[in-house]
């Protein structure tokens, strides 16, 4: 007996499977990192031994990655801000050296290094003194280097003293430290090819800062000299230093003065200010001053300031004398109408700048102003480029140039002389809201099926001849692909071409920066138009409903966006109203031909009027409570839920819009039936209460208020996170259950699943027998719970159900794991409470599927929807059915982006890679060729047996 249940439970897990070469096949994968950090952006070779390099960037949200140039695929990433004590975003820094396999970066008060190669974790250090203000890596050597691996400098902030300390490359560990107890604000630090320079801005006797740099041995960290410079009537604040240098033969110090019309160098190290005139010839004010100078030891120390207008831009090269530290201007970039960005390069001691305009990419010597290179972009983008880093290779006496340009809406793009290799669409990161959408295509099919599934028998005919007439003019275009489609249906693995069946279905995603996307499934995620709808870096969407070509975002304002699901233009806007939204309601109408929205305010009251057919609305109230409206009257609710004392509800879930049931009832082995109990109206209301550590679930009927079941866990962390899902006849949510005053209880995370059923007993209707029609507010039978718990390895953040076109299908529990970043989908046989406790199932229950219960339900590896992808920041994960009963879509949104397809049951509806269709056309031509060689033997034959008869 136990070998059948065994046998059973490994037949469950390939069922489910997602095969290695499914990967890339049937699921897309937006790997994003955010926004790139301009001084923290940088092509870098992490080996000595190899001239490839890659891209390396730390973003605003803290993500360290490493990205391929070649493809733009991300080779890898970690998170700084899961390290670090409440670090402000955007606030990171990341340093590295060519030929140096280590990157150091710090966020708050963290520091560690991980391989340039692989992103593996060199070593980690926590500040207990402050939080770090810069760092640096060392390019010089000295005798105290113990390792290939460069050390890094730290500039520690901590209550008025700043802190200096040099730390080995290999370890972490401190090598020596300056403690600067003056009170200065610790700003940066650099280096020269001999010394390390501490600089911090002092507070001057009547208002702004002074700049004072502190020589420092690099070898003892003891101060050799001090300068303090004659700022304070230009810097005001930190952000008035333009530019500190590091690792360079001649490190600069940059500002301008209060009105911008005169530019402040210092070279590091010296008391010299050389004050420069800006030359604005263009007639307007500027914007921006960026200053682009190498960063290496044995460069040329020249370096280029970037002046930027509301209409154009201009740019100065200057050089320096390494003897006088004199600063002279070498020659000019002209100003040029629209935006520009320029970036720096080094390739031994040359210095190349390039700049990229809207139309074309030059590249020219920090030397000479001769343009080296020029190349025309292929394809000009009408969005703003912010900011870029550029690599530079000689080929012979041409140069090559690859340069990574940030836009303004999030779109990061490597740009090979002048023609776009990738886009990375950044600007998903912040994703707050998706649905699928639908096309007026598909929409009008179904429309015509559903107006034949209501006609009379002979109408239903003449209504499809009718369509299939009109479907006439599209044959010129069907047989010119015919012999395109043959052919690579014949000679590809794949057996068929199934956007047709709605897994090809696109989806609109919207963005806390005001920007809506639109993504091709079928052709793996790809984007297919980008808006920016609203100017905010705060969109706060509360709902998207899709309708027939188009798609419907609603912010919490009140206003609404309508936009075109072919194009993404904005077909529709209206204003913003006088109330602010707690929460959007989406209703389907009584014959489900349609959806409409119900704005919801604070106190949980319909904001917009309701109609006859809208029926009952639940909604949930930022005080915590539960209330039914009614449509006739939405003025006072019909009734209302309140926890008990103490309780808070978090979470209120209800059944999804789209849940069909195949089956009434549960067969069971000995062909009796359990009766499921099903109501379309549940809703599943999660409570805590944080003092008393427990956290209750409330089973409602939307129609009455009625709690039809109940229970309270208790030991449970409320901060961890609680995620539930109502579907069909059974509930699941997961919870972190702590140790209680019965010791005996379990410690974990902890997932329950619930059914419910009409009766305890087979064939048994219950209260209601077998009646027509029943009153959810007077005859409401309550009904009956099983349930069993199951002790998981890992926090679930949110659950979700796969979904199909009849609920034939098994069902699976999509699960997002935010320890793994992963999303497993769990099959429900292995979720069933009827599962035999502490015994083997019976003959019986083996037939049914049942086997035996483990109180701990281990990840099996083959559930992995995500497969190996690093899936992070998961929001939400959505559900839709396709015209395949086998096929269910799945997109998870968030931090990243991933879509795929879920078989629960295999795909028993369409035919597998190993079907050779071509074989199948070969066979049958050699049977018909056969038939014709041997049907005139046979018949000769048959006729010369009747005449020797």
């Amino acid at each position: 007996m136990r070998l059948k249940a065994l046998l059973f439970a490994a037949c469950l897990s390939p069922a489910v499977a997602i095969y290695s070469d499914e990967v890339n096949h049937v699921d897309f994968h937006h790997a994003l990192l955010g926004t790139p950090s301009p001084d923290s952006t940088f092509f870098l070779k992490p080996s000595t031994a190899s001239n490839a390099s890659l891209l390396y960037t730390l973003s605003d949200k803290l993500l360290v990655g490493a990205v391929n140039p070649r493809d733009g695929a991300l080779v890898w990433r970690q998170n700084l801000s899961r390290s670090a004590d409440s670090p402000t975003r955007g606030a990171g820094l990341l340093r590295g050296l060519d030929g140096n396999d280590a990157l150091v970066g710090a966020a708050g008060n963290y520091i560690s290094s991980w391989s340039a190669q692989d992103g593996k974790l060199g070593w980690e250090k926590r500040l207990t003194e402050g939080v770090v203000a810069d760092i640096e890596l060392l390019e010089l050597e000295d005798a105290t280097a113990t390792s290939g691996i460069r050390d890094a400098i730290a500039v520690v902030g901590s209550d008025g003293v700043g802190i200096v300390r040099r730390l080995d490359g290999a370890t972490g560990k401190t090598i020596w430290e300056h403690k600067d107890t003056s009170g200065d604000v610790p700003f940066q630090v650099s280096s020269s090819s001999t010394e390390v320079f501490y600089i911090s801005l002092q507070s001057a006797m009547l208002k702004g800062y002074k700049i004072k740099v502190t020589a420092l041995d690099p070898v003892t960290g003891q101060q050799t000299r001090q300068q303090v410079l004659n700022s304070d009537t230009d810097v005001t604040t930190p952000e008035s230093v333009l530019y500190v240098g590091a690792n360079s033969a001649s490190p600069l110090i940059a500002w301008t003065d209060k009105s911008q019309k005169v530019l402040k160098i210092n070279v590091i190290g010296t008391k010299e200010i050389t004050s420069i005139a800006i030359d604005n010839t263009s007639g307007s004010d500027i914007r921006q001053i960026t200053v682009h100078a190498p960063n290496k030891l044995n460069s040329l120390p020249h370096f280029l300031v970037h002046f930027v207008t509301e209409t154009g831009s201009w740019a100065e090269v200057y050089h320096v004398d390494l003897r006088s530290s004199k600063v002279t201007n070498a020659y000019r970039l002209p100003y040029l109408q629209g935006q520009s960005v320029v970036a720096t390069s080094v390739i031994g001691a040359n210095v190349y700048f390039t700049r990229i305009t809207e139309a074309e990419a030059i590249v020219v010597s920090s030397a000479s102003h001769g343009v080296l290179a020029r190349w025309d972009l292929q394809t000009p983008s009408s969005e703003v480029a912010l900011h870029s880093v550029s690599e530079v290779v000689t080929k012979g006496k041409s140069l090559a140039v690859r340069s990574a340009l940030f836009r303004e809406h999030g779109d990061w793009q490597l740009v090979r002389n002048g023609q776009v290799e990738w886009t990375r669409y950044e600007g998903l990161v912040d994703a707050v809201a998706a649905t699928w959408a639908e096309t007026d295509i598909q929409e009008d099919l179904v429309h015509e099926l559903e107006v034949e599934g209501h006609e009379t028998l002979y109408g239903a005919y003449l209504h499809r001849v009718k369509r299939h007439v009109r479907d006439l003019q599209h044959l010129p275009d069907w047989l010119k692909d015919l012999p395109t489609r043959i052919l690579s249906s014949a000679l590809t693995d794949e057996v068929s071409n199934l956007d047709s069946f709605g897994v090809a279905k696109p989806v609109v995603i919207a963005t806390k920066n005001g920007r809506v996307h639109a993504l091709d499934t079928g052709k793996h995620g790809a984007v297919s138009w980008s808006v920016q709808v609203a100017e905010t870096t705060q969109w706060d969407v509360k709902a998207i409903l899709s309708s027939p070509g188009a798609v419907t975002i609603y912010p919490s304002d009140g206003s609404s966006v309508t936009l075109d699901i072919l194009t993404g233009e904005i077909v529709l806007r209206t204003e913003p109203s006088d109330t602010p939204l707690h929460t959007i309601a989406v209703l389907s109408t009584q014959d489900s031909t349609s959806l409409v929205t119900a704005g919801v305010g604070a106190d949980g009251a319909p904001v917009t009027a309701l109609t006859k057919e809208d029926g009952i609305l639940v909604t949930t109230s930022a005080d915590g409570r539960v209330r039914g409206w009614i449509a006739e009257d939405s003025k006072s609710p019909v009734w209302e839920f309140v926890p008990p004392s103490g309780q808070k509800v978090v979470k209120a879930t209800a059944r999804p819009a789209h849940d069909p049931v195949a089956s009434i009832g549960k067969v069971l082995g000995n062909r009796s039936v359990l009766y499921k109990y099903l109501n379309s109206n549940l809703a599943l209301i999660t409570a805590v209460d944080a003092k008393a550590k427990t956290a209750s679930f409330y089973l409602l009927d939307g129609v009455s208020g009625m709690v039809l079941h109940a229970t309270t866990q208790t030991g449970v962390d409320s901060t961890q996170p609680i995620a539930s899902v109502v579907s069909e006849n059974w509930l699941a949510y997961s919870f972190w259950g702590d140790v209680t005053a019965d010791e005996s209880s379990a410690k974990g995370y902890q997932l329950v699943v619930s059914e419910l059923y009409e009766s305890p007993l087979p064939n048994d209707r219950g209260a209601l027998d077998s009646a027509s029609n029943y009153s959810s507010i007077e005859s409401l039978p309550l009904p009956h719970v099983i349930s069993q718990a199951f002790m998981i390895p890992e926090p679930i953040s949110h659950m979700a159900v796969t979904q199909t076109r009849q609920g034939i299908t098994t069902r699976q529990l999509l699960c997002t794991l935010p320890s793994s970043n992963s999303i497993v989908g769990i099959p429900r046989p292995v979720l069933d409470p009827r599962r035999p406790v502490d015994r083997d199932p019976t003959a019986a229950e083996v037939e049914e599927g049942l086997f035996r219960y483990a109180p701990f339900l281990e990840f099996d590896g083959k559930w992995y929807l995500s497969h190996a992808r690093d899936v992070a920041g998961i929001r939400e994960v959505l559900s839709s059915p396709t015209l395949l009963e086998s096929t269910s879509l799945v997109l998870a949104y968030g931090s990243d982006i991933y879509g795929t397809r879920a078989t629960p049951s295999q795909a028993f509806d369409v035919l597998g890679k190993s079907f050779s269709k071509l074989q199948l056309v070969l066979t049958v031509v050699a049977l018909g060729a056969g038939v014709t060689v041997l049907a005139p033997m046979t018949r000769r034959k048959q006729v010369n047996a009747l005449w020797k008869a």
